[in-house]
């Protein structure tokens, strides 16, 4: 029977270059978000999206049927995982699915206090079969998150010092989910994916810059001027705080771990910082200035 592969957070960064994989090797995929209208919006009438929200357990039963794998990642505002993400496991391992593959963070086993750990704990005891995917810093945080920064005031306003980061393009990630997912032999392992190479961020500026033929500039703050000016823009707490302690792990010297995992898996090199500017070039766009009238 071809059961069908539930993707939670299908329109998020990564869910979109997973169900995007997936459909690519033609395998059938349930595209779950608490709005599966916004889903179809964006992907098309033909693909299957279900109602999966995690503040309301009614909505798991109904779009776990007939599941036997799920790519499973904790939102970014949710940092309660035992309330909200627990109930969410059990309700699959209720339902029958066998496998969940989770979205990690890079060096999660020396992060006791991350939700990531504590999800990688329970995931191992909840009876089904598990794939850690740990990955390192997202690329396309930099066209998300700190597009403005970037498009409007040049520069990249971030913590973290010389710290290096072993950046991760996205689509890698949906290519090995997408695998995993798809093929057998991965059932209770754990992949660091990460970049070929470590950059500090006064680096990626440098590539920015060459780029986008414009100069982009690091801005390095403290830890304290970072947090004061995301709370001046709006920046909920929960989200700065975690946010703030990643990029000063990286500081620390905690997201420079290069892995061959992503080359191995897929049988080609990560897709590299420069590539991913080049591709995403128009993210960062200044609008043309109109002269004097």
């Amino acid at each position: 029977m071809n059961h069908p592969i539930l993707v939670c957070g299908a329109l998020g960064n990564v869910g979109t270059q997973v169900v995007k994989s997936l459909l690519q090797q033609g395998a059938p995929v349930r595209a779950a978000e608490p709005s599966p209208e916004a889903v179809r919006h964006h992907f098309g009438q033909g693909l299957e999206a279900v109602r999966f929200d995690f503040h309301r357990p009614e909505t798991f039963a109904p779009a776990l049927q007939g599941v036997k794998r799920m790519f499973l990642m904790r939102p970014p505002q949710i940092s309660q995982v035992e309330r909200l993400l627990f109930p969410a496991v059990d309700a699959a391992r209720a339902a029958g699915v066998e496998q969940v593959i989770f979205l990690s963070l890079i060096g999660v086993e020396r992060i006791r206090l991350a939700p990531h750990f504590r999800m990688e704990q329970y995931l191992r005891t909840c009876g089904m079969t598990w794939t850690f995917l740990r990955a390192s810093f997202f690329m396309q945080n930099l066209n998300t998150v700190h597009v403005a920064e970037i498009r409007n005031r040049d520069e990249i306003f971030i913590p973290a010092g010389h710290g290096k980061t072993s950046f991760i393009d996205v689509r890698d990630i949906g290519a090995v989910a997408a695998l995993t997912l798809t093929q057998t032999g991965h059932e209770n392992r754990t992949y660091d994916l990460t970049g070929s190479d470590a950059l500090d961020y006064y680096q990626a500026a440098e590539q920015f810059s060459q780029v986008l033929g414009r100069t982009i500039t690091y801005r390095s703050p403290s830890l304290l001027s970072y947090v004061a000016a995301k709370i001046r823009n709006g920046t909920p707490l929960p989200y700065l705080l975690i946010t703030a302690w990643l990029y000063d792990q990286t500081r620390r010297g905690m997201s420079a771990q290069v892995s061959g995992d992503v080359q191995r898996l897929l049988g080609r090199p990560p897709i590299r910082l420069r590539q991913y500017i080049e591709d995403y070039r128009s993210a960062w766009s200044q609008p043309p200035r109109l002269g004097p009238l």
